[in-house]
């Protein structure tokens, strides 16, 4: 296949060398799937990868796929506040430390790729030494050395670089053809929205017949709360997490489903003609906030110095309370901080109503998408194709740095081709000498490969689980799985 190329410099001392490393082009879009492509893997050396096939239920074929072979080894990168990139100043001052210590540092100079909303960057990275997989120990001694001499740095998998690479890839694939099967697509967010739990436990509940983590959750909150997905989230018609405006997420109907760009409003308007923003659903406000809780909130809404009113099905103001209560069921909370809190007090009294109002809007189209008991929607995620080109929303989705873009991490990825099917994709990573994982160029490709018009990159790392029946197939690289935040399920008919 054809390569953009990307040129890396390695500075030993004084002495200057140049080598190549490529950054995949985008390939002729595949046409849409039956089962697999019989073309080339779209990764690594050209080459059929190895597979294997199952079918699930009528419509829906499961994928197993192994391609590449190991040559990457480890090294030892210079670590300056939590990153092993930096400026070339930076770079050149580390060397010198490293010099200092008695070892030959290298210079390595790299190029971020620009994606459809970020441009490129050049960085920096310095290191010492190189060996193979049977050889780690060998890095860490020199890592211990560099500590003693005031230097820190990290054993450092060559493989995961998103430099050119042979792999090798464990790859899972699911592929759903909606004009035989007679299931159906659902999100769950488990027994809370809270709390994470395993995307085995989501499937086992909803008897699927397979699943996958959603999108990202938000591990910076409060630990009771760290189950709220990072963006929009619809299960069975009801909003439980409010979108990031622009960002991309994955609508379901039934066994019909659309990648698109999404925003969410919430409004609350009292007897007296008075309206605010609920700005958040189900997490811990900011300041001067709205929040809303659902009860499938599943705890006791935070306590801070807010104000709240629980509200019955009907809207009708039942309690005035502080807050770090209970959501009750049939009740929806409306806690507010700050300014929100002085809004409640003032339009909110006991026995007053206020009305609710939620839409959702499919900006790709700029109409309301219905919230029918039907529509499922999976967020907190990156675009990666749209109209069946490569097109990596890094910025939008609040992934535009170097870890995520370029380097190789597990990845849990989901589009639509053109004639409807859903495909979903699992690949595995931080497996040294087994599995590398992707770059988001290389999830890209991927599912081009596989014949997506749009896909996108769901949570990853070690979030990534697929789940058929009740086994999880591939390998989470934290080596159990691990609670998140939402699933996609498959459910067969019933």
């Amino acid at each position: 296949m054809g390569s953009n190329r990307m040129r890396r410099r390695l500075v030993v001392g004084a002495a200057v060398l140049a080598l190549t490393t490529t950054v995949p082009s985008v390939p002729a879009a595949a046409e849409p799937v039956a089962g697999l492509p019989a073309t080339s893997f779209p990764l690594g050396e050209p080459g059929i990868p190895k597979s294997a096939a199952k079918s699930l239920a009528p419509g829906v074929g499961y994928f197993t796929l192994h391609h590449g072979t190991p040559q990457d080894g480890y090294t030892v990168s210079v670590v300056v506040k939590g990153k092993d990139f930096m400026s070339e100043a930076n770079a050149q001052a580390q060397a010198t430390a490293v010099q200092m210590a008695g070892l030959e540092p290298v210079i390595v100079k790299f190029t971020r790729p620009a994606v459809a909303d970020h441009p490129a960057g050049d960085y920096f990275m310095v290191r010492v030494g190189s060996w193979p997989l049977d050889r780690k120990a060998e890095a860490a001694e020199v890592v211990k050395q560099l500590k003693d001499a005031g230097v820190s740095a990290k054993v450092d998998f060559q493989g995961d670089d998103g430099f050119v690479t042979t792999g090798p890839w464990s790859v899972r694939v699911i592929v759903v053809d909606p004009r035989t099967f007679r299931g159906s697509y659902r999100a769950s967010l488990g027994t809370s929205v809270a709390t994470r739990e395993k995307v085995s436990a989501m499937a086992s509940a909803a008897k699927a017949l397979a699943a996958v983590n959603g999108g990202f959750f938000d591990i910076h909150t409060l630990p009771a709360f760290r189950g709220d997905p990072t963006g929009i989230s619809v299960v069975g018609g009801k909003l439980l997490s409010e979108a990031v405006a622009g960002r991309v997420g994955l609508v379901l109907r039934g066994r019909t489903a659309r990648v698109t760009e999404l925003s969410s409003s919430v409004a609350a308007r009292a007897a007296d003609g008075a309206t605010a923003e609920v700005t958040g659903l189900n997490r811990v406000p900011k300041p001067d906030e709205l929040v809303m809780y659902t009860e499938e909130l599943g705890r006791d809404t935070p306590q801070d110095d807010g104000t709240e009113v629980v509200l019955d099905a009907a809207g009708r103001v039942t309690a005035v309370r502080g807050s770090g209560g209970p959501v009750k069921p049939g009740t929806r909370v409306l806690h507010g901080v700050g300014a929100a809190a002085g809004w409640l007090a003032q339009h909110a009294g006991e026995g007053t109503t206020i009305t609710v109002t939620t839409r959702v809007t499919d900006l790709r189209t700029n109409k309301a998408i219905p919230l029918t008991p039907e529509t499922n929607i999976i967020g907190g995620a990156i675009g990666l194709v749209r109209n069946g080109r490569t097109s990596i929303t890094a910025a939008r989705d609040g992934m535009a740095n170097t870890n995520m873009i370029l380097r190789r991490h597990p990845r849990t990825l989901a589009g639509v081709t053109r004639d409807g099917k859903l495909l979903i994709a699992v690949v595995d990573g931080r497996a040294p000498g087994s599995t590398i994982g992707a770059s988001f160029f290389e999830a890209a490709e991927l599912m081009r490969w596989l014949g997506a018009r749009d896909a996108i990159n769901l949570d990853g790392g070690g979030s990534t689980t697929m789940v058929i029946g009740k086994k999880v197939v591939n390998r989470p690289s934290d080596g159990a799985e691990r609670g998140v935040g939402d699933a996609l399920l498959i459910v067969g008919a019933r």
